[in-house]
């Protein structure tokens, strides 16, 4: 076998197959069949939406001949200056609307060749046509709807079943004569729920622990272990520090630090202390207008502050204070509403029922801020007005939570209102100097009513109408970024758009139970995990068959388990635990581990103290992912290229893309290197058989025992590096000359550079990073 067979069996076992599915806005339909109804919601308005609301929706700006659509009471109206109707219940045939899709004279069909939009297709006119013979009825948009619990569906094999969540998953797949597949393996399931709890591979230990135990209830007792680890708030975190756009510096030209870090320790903090998400979200929202706030509390407003901020000598302030506040009024409404309420920020939204009036109430609500657009040049401190300052003292003894690593305060950007009440004007075409009318503050009127008898006018108020059990998003937006996040796409697969573009739910009844499910037990965050990871649904192996990849190439019935690559962040944490290597300490500064050289000093302004990147020492060179340094000009290359987030805006929904980058980076990243070559060179040293290191390396990386063939591949992979390097011993030296890490100074070099290149290897299979 020659040199290259390893790479060679690394493509191969890397090979992803990419199936392109079929778009069908219907998965999922409620009353898809002719004797129960058109459904306006699932099947007539994504149409409309599509072909009709641009110049027939929401936007006054936009609309033609005067018509829209989307509300029934207009569409029902006579049209401008004549005798005809758009839509006429029950009669299609005296329905504008109906004889325009489907004429063929240009001058008067819809959508306009002019708009190219395209023509509906006969499916979707046939759809039409018998929505209005039925009478033409409309549906309030299934998001703006207070969620309710169906009656758990009857299903085909009850047996099956681990949870309410099986019951509703196993009727979609009765629906579409699917089976379930079968549970997965121990091994595989260990690793597939430690990866989702933790963002860890499980230990061997952990591993021989769990093959040994064959209790009815050993998976559930696994489960519990995991999520009472320390790791899991880290895990559970990074999500989080997405949608709060978390960065380590302030972006734009003049790129300084900003020490925000000690919020993310309170967020980890919250997560391992299961603090109730209504809880969690009013804390962020409006902490320092709790009656008496702790330090804590404000802390946790730190989570509005951490959007980008200029230190740009010479900018205009107000430009940039106008900024700030659009930033949080998006991060609010894409992050915990899921909704793009930043489309009208220059006019009425298009699709959505959010006006332009609508949408500087709600940015009313931060308007009211202390912030200023422009609070000094570059170097002048590392948090901006309002700011909280935690002395040493309090960090030692009332927020222990917080990592600090000397006796300095801590100073982080933080909410307070301004002293002075300041007008909210809408600002003409979204421009800060073209100010219009005053409004005050209220928030969306589409999705709940703001009552001003109930809510004061402030972020205060706009959390408890946010956390209110009537509040139609926020727990089923919550419920389905976990969901997302355990089984690699959301039940709404449009993750932060549950507007009217967005997807329809896969499994509607599901997304609504589990919503008041969550909040009817206290918005427990930790129960609704458990709730999912120890389905059946979620057990499932991620085999699959023709028919299942034919019938449902993206899984969106969920009739196998899921199969994709892990975060960036836990693929670096899986190469520093199985080594060895990995510092477990919790919380503190950001670290800046291993990076190519010149990257920061070719592509950034010579000034501050981020001009140069300076690469940190000993053990904080071997912290976990998500403790790594994130400049906003330019984040951690290596990261970015596994689809990290780059963290300069609200980011719900990852991609997850497979490029030669990848590949590349696994081959040659210095992190991998040295961890292949610590591990090396502590198992050369090991009296047992390299054909047994193998298999431990192996067992640890990859989480399971290797097959005969694996072994065999891999064992003469060693030995032909043994041969190579016996007869060129430099090379051993320089192939084991990598990372800052100490050596074992008696293990023979031969040896571990040859085991150092099989481990390697290992590191480098798909099946490494890909959680199956």
């Amino acid at each position: 076998m020659s040199a290259a067979s390893p790479i060679k069996y690394i493509i191969l076992s890397g090979i992803v197959i990419l199936v392109a599915g079929l778009f069908w806005k219907g998965f999922g339909n409620k009353g898809v069949t002719a004797d129960k109804g058109i459904s306006y919601n699932y099947q007539v308005r994504p149409i409309l939406s599509d072909k009709c609301f641009a110049c027939h929706g929401p936007d006054a700006n936009k609309r033609e001949a005067g018509l829209r659509l989307d509300i029934a009471a207009n569409a029902y109206s006579a049209l401008e200056g004549k005798d005809k109707y758009a839509i006429v219940p029950g009669n299609p045939q005296a329905s504008e609307v109906y004889k325009r899709i489907t004429s063929t004279d240009p001058e008067y069909q819809m959508p306009t060749p002019g708009s190219h939009l395209g023509l509906l297709n006969e499916n979707e006119i046939d759809l039409i046509k018998n929505w209005i013979s039925q009478g033409a009825k409309y549906e309030q948009h299934w998001a703006f709807t207070v969620p309710t619990q169906a009656a758990l569906p009857e299903v085909s094999e009850e047996d099956w079943c681990k949870n309410e969540i099986d019951r509703f998953t196993l009727a979609k797949m009765d629906e579409a004569g699917l089976q379930p597949s079968e549970q997965a393996a121990k091994e595989h399931l260990l690793k597939r729920v430690s990866l989702d709890l933790t963002g860890l591979a499980p230990s061997l230990e952990m591993q021989e622990q769990f093959a040994k135990d064959d209790a009815p209830k050993a998976y559930e007792k696994i489960v519990d272990q995991l999520i009472s680890q320390k790791a899991y708030g880290e895990k559970m975190a990074i999500h989080w520090l997405d949608v709060a756009r978390f960065a380590d510096s302030y972006g734009y030209q003049n790129d300084d630090v900003r020490t925000q870090w000690a919020w993310r320790d309170w967020v980890i903090h919250a997560f391992n202390g299961n603090i109730p998400y209504d809880k969690f979200l009013v804390w962020q929202l409006a902490g320092d207008l709790l009656p008496n706030p702790n330090k804590e509390q404000i802390l946790a407003t730190a989570f509005l502050r951490n959007h980008k901020i200029t230190e740009e000598d010479g900018v205009i302030p107000e430009e940039y204070r106008v900024e700030y506040h659009l930033d949080k009024t998006k991060t609010f409404s894409s992050g915990i509403l899921g909704l793009t309420v930043e489309c009208a920020q220059c006019h009425d939204h298009k699709y959505d029922p959010v006006s332009q009036e609508d949408y500087y109430r709600l940015f009313a609500f931060f308007n009211t801020s202390k912030e200023k657009g422009f609070d000094g040049s570059a170097g002048s401190g590392p948090a901006k007005t309002p700011v909280l300052t935690i002395t040493n003292s309090e960090a030692k003894n009332l927020l222990r939570f917080i990592n600090t690593k000397d006796t300095s305060k801590i100073v982080v950007s933080v909410m307070g209102e301004n002293d002075a009440p300041r007008a909210t004007h809408i600002l003409n075409r979204g421009v800060y100097d073209a100010p219009g009318k005053v409004v005050t503050a209220s928030a969306l009127p589409a999705v709940m009513k703001f009552d001003t008898n109930k809510y004061a006018q402030n972020r205060l108020g706009l959390a408890q109408w946010t956390t209110s059990k009537e509040n139609p998003l926020t727990a089923r937006v919550f419920v389905n970024q976990i969901w997302q996040e355990i089984f690699g796409r959301g039940l709404v697969k449009s993750t932060g758009d549950f507007g009217m573009q967005g997807e329809l739910p896969s499994h509607p009844e599901l997304l609504d139970w589990l919503a008041v499910d969550f909040m009817n037990h206290g918005w427990d965050i930790k129960r609704l995990v458990k709730q999912m990871v120890t389905s059946a649904t979620y057990r499932q192996s991620s085999k699959s068959t023709k028919e299942k990849t034919g019938k449902d190439p993206e899984n969106i019935y969920l009739a196998r388990g899921a199969r994709y690559r892990v975060p960036a962040e836990s693929i670096r944490d899986i190469v520093l635990s199985t080594s060895g290597l990995l510092n477990y300490e919790i919380g503190g500064p950001s670290v800046k581990p291993y990076q190519p050289k010149g990257i920061w000093e070719a592509t950034t302004a010579n000034r501050g103290s981020l001009a140069r990147y300076i690469q940190d020492k000993d053990s904080a060179l071997y912290r976990r992912g998500l403790y790594t340094f994130i400049k906003l000009t330019l984040p951690p290359p290596s990261m970015v290229i596994f689809d990290a987030s780059n963290r300069d805006h609200c980011e719900v929904k990852r991609q997850k893309t497979n490029t030669p980058l990848q590949a590349l980076v696994m081959l040659n990243d210095p992190t991998v290197l040295e961890a292949s070559r610590v591990l090396a060179e502590r198992l050369s040293m090991s009296p047992v058989s390299v054909e047994n290191q193998i298999k431990e390396v192996f067992q640890r990386v990859v989480c399971r025992k290797p097959n005969a063939g694996e072994v065999k591949l891999l064992t003469d992979y060693y030995h032909e590096e043994l041969a190579t390097f016996s007869k060129y011993k430099t090379k051993a030296g320089a192939a084991l000359n990598v990372g800052d890490s100490r050596h074992e100074p008696k293990a023979d070099q031969v040896k571990a550079a040859a085991l150092m290149r099989v481990i390697s290897t290992i590191y480098n299979m798909e099946e490494t990073i890909t959680k199956s």
